[in-house]
């Protein structure tokens, strides 16, 4: 599907005035978020190759040009320029299954003008948004300390796409397995599903729908055991098949709860099981579990294996969007890079110029100290002690020397408009994930109150962004 015309018309109109005016200069804007979502303490960057993939596809189609025709306000001449239109600029990034902090640029975009303002609302709407799942469900997954979520958001998701990127992000976050097909088959996720309610109640008993199921498929057998009574007869039937399926030879057993007070009936349900030689039965809770309940039940020693995780996972609920922006860093004039930056009353707002990458420091276990934003031609060197300066600008600031390894975090993606970095499968991102998380202290991984990463600027960069915002606010007092 073409999505070239999936931007802000104010994109479009602006192109327009550039074009018009003859006015197209190189820039460079950064993608970056402001605050955390989640109140937590870190977010997984996700979505790169989903974006990378739509910047690399754009072009006008004839039907594109026949809309934007139609709505009177493009010139001819415009819509010529847009026939052969292409992004041919240069994107450096993260690599999906970073860890990122607020302020650090994710996403850094050399190119014309027109061509970085048309990318804009397709390069934030995706990730923003498999950013904010891949947060949800990592922060999940640390809610269940080690039991595997399972993502079965595909009914309440938000639309069509919405759970297609949904469970790509979430899977990156953690989660070993999706219910929705389409995007096991798009992704290579491995899907996952046990029965609804209908099944059991489509025969004429709980017993004979049980093993009616678990005939279809005895090593893959996971029965929900409260449609009825789920300690009466649910329980009692499940391990009936059970039984049957251990002394046939067949192992993958297991029975799901989706309702009730899942603390008191899990530990119930694990010791029928275990009474009945069944310890090998895992158990999997689903309905309405987000990770300040599946935190809870995992304190309270509730005997939960799996988790199915539907509507708060995919809709990321508890902070309806990732904070990212998109904001222009420098310009080219002649031959000069020229930094820019925008100013703000809330300093939180005032953006940090000119061309930068990102460097993370390490101890010598490769767990995290610090992020540094400097400008693109500083390097760190190992060895040299840093001053780490707060990045709103005041007068905040640490030095760091006892630190063991120094990794730049931005690199180029894209050329020229086409990708040059082969895309890993799925399961690495994850892993990398899984690993960037392993090197973060708990403290930043807590569900409240999480202790605050740090993320600077250099000196360079910190007496840029004070220089820059002295003339700024000299030439509005002048004017």
């Amino acid at each position: 599907m073409n999505l070239t015309l999936l931007t802000d018309f104010y994109e479009l109109s602006m192109m327009q005035g550039l074009f018009l005016h003859d006015e197209n200069p190189q820039v460079v804007f950064d993608m970056f978020f402001r605050r955390q979502p989640f109140n937590g303490g870190f977010a997984l960057f996700a979505g790169l190759q989903t974006a990378l993939a739509q910047i690399e596809s754009l072009h006008f189609s004839d039907d594109d040009l026949s809309y934007l025709d139609g709505l009177g306000i493009f010139r001819r001449d415009f819509l010529d320029y847009l026939k052969g239109f292409r992004f041919n600029g240069d994107i450096w990034s993260m690599d999906e299954g970073t860890l990122a902090f607020p302020g650090e640029p994710l996403v850094r975009v050399h190119a014309s003008l027109m061509e970085a303002q048309l990318i804009e609302s397709a390069l934030l709407a995706i990730v923003n948004f498999q950013t904010l799942i891949a947060t949800k469900t990592a922060r999940i997954g640390l809610a269940a300390g080690g039991g595997g979520i399972v993502e079965f958001g595909l009914r309440r998701a938000q639309g069509v796409d919405g759970a297609l990127s949904a469970s790509r992000a979430a899977f990156i976050g953690g989660a070993i397995a999706t219910s929705n097909t389409l995007a096991g088959k798009l992704y290579g996720i491995p899907v996952r599903g046990t029965m609804a309610h209908s099944w059991i109640m489509a025969f004429g008993s709980e017993r004979e729908a049980f093993e009616k199921y678990a005939e279809a498929y005895p090593d893959a057998t996971v029965l929900l055991i409260d449609t009825y009574d789920t300690l009466g007869s649910g329980i009692e039937n499940a391990i009936a098949v059970g039984q049957k399926l251990r002394d046939a030879g067949h192992a993958a057993f297991g029975v799901r709860l989706d309702s009730g007070d899942l603390e008191y009936l899990s530990k119930k349900v694990r010791a029928r099981l275990d009474q009945a030689g069944l310890g090998g039965a895992r158990i999997m809770a689903s309905n309405e579990l987000d990770e300040s309940i599946i935190q809870q039940l995992v304190a309270h020693n509730a005997p939960i294996d799996i988790w199915g995780v539907g509507t708060s996972l995919v809709t990321g609920a508890g902070d309806p969007a990732l904070s990212g922006v998109y904001k222009m860093a420098a310009r080219q004039s002649g031959s000069a890079w020229v930094p820019t930056i925008k100013v703000s009353n809330n300093p939180d707002k005032v953006t940090n110029p000119g061309i930068k990458q990102v460097w993370r420091f390490a101890n010598g276990d490769n767990n995290l100290l610090a992020d540094l934003i400097c400008l693109a031609e500083e390097e760190p060197r190992p060895g040299v002690a840093y001053t780490f300066h707060h990045p709103t600008g005041d007068y905040r600031s640490f030095h760091l020397s006892d630190y063991h390894a120094i990794t730049p975090l931005l690199r180029q993606q894209m050329k020229a408009g086409r990708t040059i970095t082969p895309w890993p499968p799925l399961a690495t991102i994850q892993m990398r994930a899984r690993d960037e998380l392993a090197r973060l202290d708990d403290t930043f991984k807590r569900l409240i109150n999480p202790h605050l990463y740090k993320v600077s600027l250099s000196d360079r960069l910190f007496e840029l962004k004070a220089r820059l915002i002295r003339e700024n606010l000299s030439r509005g007092a002048q004017q």
